[in-house]
């Protein structure tokens, strides 16, 4: 079946309306495609009595309920981007959000512990404004075309978060993709495990309603158990898993996940960070009837825009997985260190997906977006190598590249090379600095799944075989587990942190 969607509110409206089947499993239990259509419809109906400011976002403090939906959506078809921010965060970074953003208001899923200055409608005025039905929704006033249908906020190299206004062309240009390019079932049964304040959540959640499917969600306080996390995981019966690999790479711990605890697991998909080989080997082997899709794309473009199907040729053929082929209506091209096209450089995206900038930050924004070929563009930051039949490989980040005895080191060619060691399933590296900011010495932090003696010196000598000598770190420590980010993702920045304490 080839999909064409214009217009995402109705086509999922159209779906849920009078649909008893589940749409969304949370801690709650079963919630239905017509609840979903009714409790959104009825608190958008809500908002547009409150006479907020026109097309200014909303604010949503969210975690991984069904609630949190409902009032997404609720906010678009009220005609107001969403900005999902998730109730685990920080509070500085919630009312660094807050300041930049100046939301029309904040819709509260849990009570918010600390004071803002927007207008705050708490959990239970949320909760009864799903039953509002004085007025109808105007649905010709909902979020539509070129205006924004989500903005999600990223860390900012500055420390200050950047704010990436997506709109529902950008959306569309995506699910489109989505439902064309990797064969996902009809009402497919999905793991809905990031959080929505993280853009890979788009990747489970839009399209999974688009198909009339199922989101299976699971919150923070089963991930962080992990007694818990694979005693429930068993019970979702799930057709299609998407996370980052850190999160895979932590459930392939438990020796039950494998295909005949899963048999209907039939779709891997993967983005956020690098997909390493071993951890690809490992889950071929693990789900041998299940399809592997490595995708790549920075939240700027709307989750992902390419895409390959892993198979054990890839896995043989290519000790750094490539990260595949971009999405048919995009476009990506390198640059090298002067602009010059190049096959191998910094890469560039422009298409329909990409979005018109940062929010209320337009310096931000001339720095990185651009008009190509009349089309939006992107410049990422990444650094990649495309093949003739354009293929992509990921190469690292232009920031993550540093300079030591006058070498240029990309800190992610360290840790690839460390995975790819027998003895390593995780590892990051990180510069140590002196006092004038000059970098005096690289430490690797790995975990192991095998003990070894004296593992500073003998994973040295196995990573000698494969880098430079001035590649090699000073010192490799061991840990049982490495820092991950709120969105799942190994924080670099927490380690660095922490090695520069007293530089």
């Amino acid at each position: 079946m080839h999909y064409k969607l214009t217009n995402l509110l109705e086509h999922i409206d159209a779906l849920a309306l009078n649909n008893p089947s589940s749409c969304y499993q949370d801690e709650a239990g079963q919630h239905s495609y017509n609840e979903l259509y009714q409790k959104s419809n009825q608190l958008a109906a809500y908002l547009q009595t409150l006479n907020l400011q026109t097309k200014a976002p909303i604010m949503i403090y969210s975690d991984q309920s069904f609630m949190t939906v409902v009032t997404m959506l609720a906010a678009v078809k009220a005609g107001h981007a969403y900005i999902p921010v998730d109730v685990h965060s920080p509070n500085e970074r919630v009312l660094q959000i807050e300041e930049i953003a100046q939301p029309a208001m904040i819709l509260a899923i849990q009570e918010l512990a600390f004071t803002v200055q927007t207008k705050v409608l708490s959990p239970t005025e949320l909760q009864q404004a799903t039953f509002y039905q004085a007025t109808a929704l105007d649905s010709t006033q909902s979020v539509q075309g070129d205006q924004n249908f989500y903005i999600i906020f990223t860390s900012g190299t500055t420390g200050v978060p950047k704010g990436v206004q997506i709109s529902h062309n950008n959306l569309l240009s995506y699910v489109n993709w989505m439902l064309n390019d990797f064969d996902l079932p009809e009402h497919v049964s999905c793991l809905s495990q990031a959080p929505y304040s993280f853009d890979l959540s788009v990747m489970d959640l839009y399209p999974t309603l688009a198909l009339g499917g199922q989101l299976k969600a699971i919150g923070q306080d089963i991930t962080e158990n992990f007694a818990q996390l694979f005693k429930v995981l068993s019970t979702l019966d799930l057709q299609e898993w998407v996370s980052t690999p850190s999160f895979v790479e932590l459930c392939l711990l438990d020796k039950n996940f494998q295909q005949a605890n899963y048999p209907n697991l039939c779709h891997f998909l993967f983005c956020g960070e690098e997909l390493t080989n071993s951890t690809a080997k490992t889950l071929l082997q693990r789900f041998p009837e299940a399809r592997i899709f490595n995708t790549y794309g920075p939240t700027e473009a709307c989750v992902a825009v390419t895409a390959i199907e892993i198979t054990p040729t890839i896995v043989a053929n290519y000790s750094r997985l490539p990260i595949g082929f971009a999405k048919g209506d995009t476009n990506i091209t390198a640059v090298d260190e002067h602009g010059t096209p190049s096959c191998a450089g910094e890469l560039l995206i422009s298409g329909p997906s990409v979005s018109k900038g940062y929010l209320n930050n337009s310096a931000k924004t001339q720095q990185v977006f651009f008009k190509q070929d009349e089309q939006q563009a992107y410049r990422t930051g990444d650094l990649g190598k495309i093949s003739a039949d354009g293929n992509i490989f990921y190469r690292g980040r232009t920031d993550f590249q540093v300079k030591l005895h006058g070498y240029r080191i990309e800190l992610e060619d360290i840790d690839q090379n460390l995975v790819s060691l027998a003895p390593i399933d995780q590892a990051i590296t990180v510069p140590r600095y002196d006092t004038n900011h000059k970098v005096t010495q690289l430490i690797s932090y790995v975990v192991l799944n095998q003990p070894l003696t004296d593992p500073n010196t003998a994973l040295k000598k196995l990573l000698a075989a494969n880098v430079m000598d001035y590649m090699i770190p000073q010192r490799i420590e061991v840990r049982t587990s490495l820092p991950k980010t709120a969105n799942g993702k190994i924080d670099r920045k927490t380690l660095m942190a922490e090695v520069n304490r007293h530089a």
